[in-house]
């Protein structure tokens, strides 16, 4: 999930607050009518827009889609090139996090993250829809990936691809910390 906080994801939070006030208003949509189209309570509209929010990735992307608009544009600085995002978008324990690097478009959009998993943390990713997959190399120690087909143990240096519409995990049952690259592919 991603917690917003003050503190280190200050800047990702006022963007997505700034872009689904600024989105909400371009679409002609009240608060209430937005979060019946994201399947999210209109407390969470509100405070997404007013810079203080808990939502998941997911989440984020069920705003997008309901406004017409991609999760990069949600979680970007209004002005910047999607080739350039460098955004913070999760934390988890002290030391996790995933950075939003860049996007370009695919057949809707493809995302690049930087991850960061310390030992002992976790990252449980609920299904996206049909057609979406993800790239995964690690750079550094070792991630277990949770699907539905069974886990799969990836060291440094090994890759994996897999369709997302499925519940899946990232986990570091290691000792070191893992450094990983996301591409998610739409």
């Amino acid at each position: 999930m991603m917690h917003m906080q003050p503190e280190g994801t200050s800047r990702v939070l006022a963007h997505v607050g700034a872009n689904v006030h600024r989105f909400r208003l371009a679409a002609n949509l009240s608060q209430v009518a937005l979060a019946d189209r994201a399947g999210i309570s209109r407390r969470t509209i509100i405070k997404l827009e007013s810079g203080e929010a808990n939502i998941s990735l997911t989440g984020l992307d069920h705003l997008a889609d309901a406004l017409g608009v991609t999760f990069v544009d949600l979680v970007a600085a209004p002005a910047a090139a999607h080739a350039d995002i460098s955004e913070l978008a999760w934390k988890g324990q002290p030391g996790s996090s995933a950075v939003l690097l860049a996007s370009v478009p695919a057949a809707k959009n493809a995302q690049l993250w930087a991850w960061v998993l310390e030992p002992g943390d976790r990252y449980d990713a609920e299904p996206d829809p049909e057609g979406w997959s993800e790239l995964l190399m690690v750079s550094e120690g070792t991630i277990r990936v949770e699907q539905e087909r069974g886990d799969i143990v990836l060291a440094a240096g090994d890759h994996l691809t897999f369709g997302t519409a499925q519940q899946y995990s990232y986990v570091n049952d290691g000792t070191r910390i893992a450094h990983f690259v996301r591409v998610v592919v739409s």
